[in-house]
């Protein structure tokens, strides 16, 4: 390991704080995204129960952010919302930790294990956990699915690869 290269990469504080307002930016954009994918959906009043409806939410909240992801980034012509999945991936863990420590009792998976916690809490559309008042779906999987797929879309980005 190098040790007189420093983390910064030789940038400017103005640099790395440039870096940190766009890389917020770009992760504020992908849930402002998501927010108009829910709802324009809500607008058709899907049923409660319906499996198809979250379907195709869970669809669009990786494509629809994707395309805003690969358009902001064509305008922008920088790197940095390639980064945007970090931001899924702490907010998903964020709400594991959350999730794990929640009581469980009658109706909210009473005698779930851990990872079966998680995942009726957060991917099990049929059958969901209870926890969080029901909006494991939106705010474990819906929120950090599009900010991956705003940062896959960045990816692909013509001029963001330098």
């Amino acid at each position: 390991m190098n040790t007189n290269q420093h983390i910064s990469q030789g940038k400017s504080i103005g640099d790395l704080g440039r870096e940190a307002f766009w890389f917020l930016t770009h992760t504020l954009l992908a849930v402002i995204i998501l927010a108009l994918v829910v709802g324009s959906m809500t607008l058709t009043h899907p049923a409660p129960d319906a499996l198809q409806p979250k379907l195709l939410a869970t669809v669009l909240a990786l494509l629809v952010p994707m395309i805003g992801g690969l358009i902001i980034a064509r305008g922008q012509q920088n790197n940095i919302a390639r980064n945007v999945w970090i931001s899924g991936l702490v907010v998903f863990s964020v709400l594991c930790v959350w999730v794990l420590d929640l009581p469980t009792g009658k109706g909210l998976c009473e005698s779930c294990g851990a990872v079966e916690k998680l995942w009726r809490t957060f991917f099990d559309i049929r059958h969901g956990s209870g926890l969080m008042a029901g909006d494991g779906l939106f705010a474990g999987t819906w929120i950090p699915l599009s900010m991956i797929g705003y940062a896959i879309g960045a990816r692909f980005a013509p001029g963001s690869n330098s």
